[in-house]
């Protein structure tokens, strides 16, 4: 199939290239030009110059960019893969946004005669890299039988929740559970540090029951070692948890846990943690325990 990829960062980059790699023709655009040049040279394919020299020949377009206001400039800008797609080709976005521009972009697509997916990935940097990733879907039935083809390349697992928006409100409850996780690992840990424990042969025994999870497996030897540079940063973490409290607002729902933690990584930020890895906030934790003393 003719491909496109939108956006090429520390997800999208593996992401494209596992496209290419399955046999597929496909173009790339970065805002970054040398990072699409970059890309090209490792998997081959083209690069564009815009969003919309990437969409113009493309069967299907895959975008992971930021925020909302970057998604909204790559489709309906000036430049946007809107403005040149074609009738019954399909946009499927990555990018983890707000439901309300998934619903704004799939009304929009219609209106101009192709298919829009919202499908937010969980799994980070190594999920993308190993083509292992959790892919949430909200949009027709159609436009999803269309999508997963492709997106299964990737994938895990792939599932259609629900009409449009549907895939970044799961994303948003994916977000606010791993919030409640790694907050409860940092104080857990915090605890058997000051209590004198030893954190390995703590969680060799309590992995194997019901504290078990991904977090547990994947993150206690660094956050132990200190070392918070393996995964999701912080400061995306905050514009994820943004999004949900935004939605909460909306819907009514109450998140109260949510916004404690958005507020302890306020404070990772201020300890010099923008870059930091979600698990950082074991180093919040241990710095009010120590300040406590």
């Amino acid at each position: 199939m003719k491909l496109a990829f939108i956006g090429l960062g520390v997800m999208g980059y593996p992401m494209a290239g596992h496209l290419k790699k399955a046999g597929h023709d496909v173009v790339v655009y970065n805002r970054n030009a040398a990072k699409a040049k970059q890309w090209q040279e490792e998997y081959g394919g083209t690069t564009a110059a815009t969003p919309a020299e990437a969409a113009a020949k493309s069967e299907v377009v895959l975008c992971c960019v930021g925020r909302d206001a970057d998604l909204r400039e790559v489709t309906l800008g000036p430049q946007g893969a809107f403005g040149t797609m074609a009738k019954g080709t399909l946009f499927v976005d990555h990018t983890t946004a707000s439901a309300s521009i998934a619903r704004e972009l799939a009304e929009e697509a219609g209106k101009r005669g192709f298919d829009f997916v919202d499908a937010p990935v969980s799994g980070g940097q190594a999920g993308a890299v190993n083509g292992k990733l959790g892919i949430m879907c909200g949009g027709t039935e159609a436009a999803y039988a269309k999508a997963e083809p492709v997106i299964s390349i990737y994938a895990r697992v792939a599932k259609r929740i629900g009409g449009p928006g549907a895939g970044q409100l799961t994303k948003m409850v994916n977000q606010i559970c791993i919030a409640g996780i790694v907050q409860g690992m940092a104080e857990g840990f915090s605890l058997a540090r000051a209590a004198g424990l030893d954190i390995e042969a703590l969680v060799e025994v309590i992995s194997k029951g019901a504290a078990q999870s991904w977090q547990m497996e994947n993150r206690v030897k660094t956050m132990n070692a200190g070392e918070y540079n393996h995964g999701f940063a912080v400061e995306w973490m905050r514009k994820d948890l943004g999004i949900c409290l935004d939605e909460a607002r909306k819907s009514g729902a109450s998140l109260p846990m949510t916004a404690m933690v958005d507020q302890f990584y306020a404070e990772v930020e201020n300890l010099g943690g923008k870059r930091w890895d979600t698990s950082s906030l074991f180093v919040r934790q241990e710095a009010a325990r120590k300040g406590g003393k």
